[in-house]
């Protein structure tokens, strides 16, 4: 698979960083503890099987979107599968319209059932991941939030990437010239 993901500027990435210290120094789950070169700080917009021509070009129009201004809205956790403690994303109409764009750019050239239909407009949730675990309810200590800095009132989404999960392979996902 490939995602489509967003990085943010330097101070946002830095704070979510700080977040992910706090968590592992803490004993608990933390993106931190990956510690492959292309784990940073990102947004996900949505997943495919490949990045086909058609595709990059949609997201090209993505690309030109940036930076965007967001704002952080607090700490969420999810349930999913796995337990997951994120700090969320304001989805104003800026960056819903941006994520749109990504949807309908991987969905013109990939086959319905082979995207996760909670990254579908609608039901998608603008997060940063800060910690994970297949343990349900790794984070339901209310003391959790209490470990975390304050996330940035506001940030900049800055650049478009592609990580595929099979390869490892990062790829920044430039605007047409």
């Amino acid at each position: 698979m490939r995602t489509v993901e967003l990085l943010l500027d330097e101070a946002a990435d830095l704070a979510v960083r700080e977040a992910w210290r706090r968590l592992a120094d803490a004993g608990l789950p933390s993106q931190a503890r990956h510690r492959s070169p292309t784990n940073s700080p990102h947004l996900t917009l949505a997943a495919c099987p490949e990045l086909t021509a058609p595709i990059r070009w949609g997201l090209a129009e993505v690309a030109a979107a940036l930076p965007l201004p967001v704002r952080f809205t607090g700490v969420v956790r999810f349930e999913r599968p796995t337990s997951v403690l994120a700090w969320a994303l304001d989805r104003d109409a800026a960056l819903a319209g941006l994520h749109r764009r990504a949807w309908e750019a991987v969905t013109a050239d990939s086959p319905h059932q082979s995207l996760n239909p909670l990254h579908e407009p609608g039901r998608w949730s603008p997060h940063v991941t800060l910690g994970r675990s297949r343990r349900p309810g790794a984070f339901a200590d209310r003391r959790v939030q209490e470990l975390l800095p304050v996330p940035p009132l506001s940030a900049r989404l800055t650049t478009l990437r592609s990580y595929d999960t099979e390869t490892g392979a990062l790829e920044v996902l430039r605007p047409r010239r």
